[in-house]
């Protein structure tokens, strides 16, 4: 196939399986469950393997099943073996939502540099160790889909998250740049940005969270988006259009309009 007739569709079943990353809980276990009922056999991915063995013991009996595969996203060698075994032995990956992510929340007045480590680790460079042996796998058939899990804190700065929301901002535009080249191969990248999804990594944030979703609200949103070949998924759609809209203005609208509405314009001063 020459890169002119390249064609991006949506993965489907019969296409091979599906492999997620960060799929011991939230949006990850929701979605892996759903696709299990689709049909899919569904790698799932985490550090430990116990929440993943109790995931495919809950999907058994389903349509399709689940492949326990852990590893560490921040281990580039792993994630290279992973989609490898899964090649040779479960056969192509045909789907892949890379969802691993930690959200470390940074005081600006205090920051901590191992939360900034910790999050361009897991969020920006695991989420690399992941993509590029998926994209030298899916090369040679000229098909495959990605999807990239970022978020609205991607869209501009938000309080307490200055080094979440710069792994995302990171994942959107690492997604815009390979998109032009992914497509004249046949493979079809998404970025996904979830507004306020209730999971743990959400349960503290200290400001409030409007339009908070239920994760399995998300996963189904999630599902929707991955059957078509739209390049971003962004849900509830309501909050992602205010966001979309905030980040247009004049920074000297937007941070006193982001202060006021968090909350942050209220805080105390800083300690001394």
């Amino acid at each position: 196939m020459s890169e002119a007739d390249a064609t991006l569709r949506a993965a489907r079943p019969g296409d091979g399986i599906a492999w997620i990353t960060g799929a011991s809980s939230g949006i990850g276990e929701a979605l892996a469950e759903r696709l299990v009922a689709l049909g899919w056999k569904v790698a799932v991915t985490a550090r430990s393997a116990g929440p993943l063995e109790a995931l495919r013991a809950r999907a058994a009996g389903g349509a399709g099943e689940i492949l326990v595969m852990p590893g560490d996203v921040t281990d580039a060698g792993r994630m290279a073996a992973i989609v490898a075994e899964l090649e040779a032995e479960h056969g192509p990956v045909a789907l892949a939502v890379l969802n691993a992510g930690v959200y470390l929340p940074v005081d600006g007045t205090e920051p901590d540099l191992a939360a900034f480590h910790t999050s361009f680790d897991v969020n920006l460079k695991g989420t690399a160790n992941a993509l590029v042996p998926l994209v030298e796998a899916m090369k040679p058939r000229r098909r495959g889909q990605i999807a990239l899990v970022a978020s609205v804190a991607g869209y501009s700065g938000l309080p307490t998250s200055a080094a979440y929301g710069a792994t995302k901002a990171g994942l959107i535009n690492l997604a815009e740049a390979m998109k032009f080249d992914l497509d004249r191969l046949g493979i079809l990248l998404q970025v996904v940005s979830p507004g306020f999804v209730d999971t743990p990594a959400t349960k503290d944030n200290p400001f409030p969270m409007p339009h908070l979703m239920p994760v399995g609200e998300a996963a189904d949103a999630l599902i929707d988006g991955l059957a078509g070949t739209a390049f971003e998924i962004t849900f509830p759609k309501r909050f992602t259009r205010q966001l979309k809209f905030l980040r247009l203005l004049p920074y000297r609208l937007y941070f006193p309009l982001m202060a006021r509405s968090t909350g942050w314009s209220r805080k105390p001063g800083p300690k001394d």
